[in-house]
């Protein structure tokens, strides 16, 4: 068996039907025993967001703004505008639908695994306060399922190397900037130009990583929100000018959805391939998102669920929308035979023509490497769990050679780790946050019973002046 083929089969069996009952499943019954909190407290969050409702003085190190932001610099990348072109070349269309359900339940799978993070925060070997589905798991479970934090630590750590990012970074700037495809080069020059690249990335990252979670905090708080609002701008003027079609499109994802004869082999295929590219997207139920927002500096667990479930609306039902709709009105998809970044920027070159491919890789450079360093996050905080503090340095260059390591390798290798990585982290994450799903709601009834005092109180106060 190849290399090649061992990562197939790795992906394959990891992202079986059942993977599709534990994700879209435990979401829907998220949102159900929540009583649809994600979508009846959407402005609450917003405003807890804006810092309404800051504790200077609590624990964490970040700002709620600054931990969804971080989350978001790992989930809005390029499994927005990569990974939905291959679910698209993959899935079809109908693809898209299935990662809108995805996205919907896993507002409430954000919201119970984020509370968590802050419920159930643990301290590493120099006593510092850190969250993720490994202290909830140990904190909140006990000692006896520590073999489940570890596994999610190890899987956690190949899962989060910087691989899709880096590979489709240097694949996009390889192709706008030097004008170089691989059908037209040879393979020795391509490995010396991709190795150049991948170092000026790594050195770029490196410059972020090593000043730790506030420093990624901040690189994230800037960019995060010029990069959306910078994509969705490009996206706006590709669906303005192309008014009339959009709804024919929406037809078209939602009728492709229920095919039996979908290109990815039927129904199930096409909602596996939707969800599997929905998980990648924007993390929901992998646990990846529950170690930024473990850091936000709150004492109220139900504060930062609140702030998380704005995640997945952001990253897919915005984001991911929009990327699929320009690739589907360009019409590339049903030709080219590409897909990954390739197939995104001739979308981009035939509905934004001259200029439109820059502007994708302008994006794509930003959303790579805000993921990229939050990346080095996430697996620093798996590094830590698993060996302690001392060495957290040399995971860091580790990771950082990573990235040299995809910008030389072949998209389908990189995509196959990744996608088995994500999935089998998601077993001790939902895993754990179903089970201690009832202290979630308890403190959620308080939460809002508290806050329902506080209204009718300011109410009284504000008839009485």
């Amino acid at each position: 068996m190849t290399f090649a083929e061992a990562t197939s089969a790795f992906a394959n069996y990891a992202w079986g039907p059942h993977m599709l009952f534990l994700l879209v499943g435990g979401g829907l019954f998220f949102l159900l025993y929540s009583g649809f909190v994600p979508f009846r407290y959407l402005k609450h969050a917003i405003d807890i967001v804006r810092g309404k409702y800051n504790e200077p003085n609590a624990d964490g190190y970040i700002s709620h703004a600054g931990a969804l932001s971080s989350a978001m610099a790992g989930t809005v990348g390029m499994g927005n505008i990569g990974g939905v072109a291959l679910a698209i070349a993959a899935g079809g269309p109908g693809a898209i639908f299935w990662m809108w359900v995805s996205a919907l339940v896993g507002m409430a799978t954000k919201f119970f695994t984020c509370t968590l993070a802050i419920m159930y925060r643990g301290k590493d070997d120099t006593s510092h306060v850190q969250g993720g589905p490994m202290y909830i798991v140990t904190q909140g479970l006990g000692a006896k399922w520590k073999p489940l934090a570890i596994f999610f630590a190890v899987v956690g750590l190949v899962g989060n190397a910087p691989l899709f990012n880096g590979n489709q970074l240097v694949q996009i700037l390889k192709e706008q900037l030097f004008q170089v495809h691989d059908s037209t080069t040879t393979s020795g020059a391509q490995f010396w130009l991709e190795l150049g690249i991948g170092i000026c990335v790594m050195l770029l990252v490196a410059s972020v990583v090593l000043g730790g979670i506030t420093r990624i905090a901040a690189v994230a708080t800037r960019l995060v929100p010029t990069m959306i609002l910078l994509y969705v701008g490009c996206a706006l003027f590709v669906l303005i000018s192309h008014l009339g079609e959009i709804p024919h499109y929406f037809a078209m994802i939602i009728e492709d959805a229920f095919s039996v004869n979908s290109i990815a082999g039927g129904l199930l295929g096409t909602m596996l391939i939707g969800v599997k590219r929905a998980a990648f997207s924007n993390e929901a139920g992998i646990g990846t998102e529950v170690m930024a927002h473990g850091s936000a500096r709150t004492a109220d667990p139900i504060k930062e669920g609140l702030v998380a479930m704005l995640g997945p609306a952001i990253d897919t039902l915005l984001v991911c929308t929009a990327t699929a709709l320009i690739i589907l009105i360009s019409g590339v998809w049903q030709y080219s035979g590409m897909d990954g970044i390739s197939l995104s920027s001739a979308a981009f070159a035939t509905t934004i023509p001259g200029i439109g491919p820059y502007l994708l890789m302008l994006c794509v450079f930003f959303f790579s490497i805000t993921t990229i360093i939050t990346q080095a996050f996430y697996g620093s905080q798996c590094f830590r769990f698993l060996f302690g503090s001392r060495y957290v340095n040399l995971y860091l260059y580790l990771f950082l050679g990573a990235i040299l390591f995809a910008a030389t390798t072949s998209l389908d290798n990189v995509v196959n780790i990744i996608d088995g990585c994500y999935a089998l982290m998601a077993i001790p994450t939902m895993l754990s946050a179903i089970l201690l799903a009832p202290r979630v709601k308890a403190a959620a009834r308080d939460y809002f019973a508290r806050l329902a005092a506080s209204k009718e109180a300011e109410t009284e106060i504000e008839v009485e002046s």
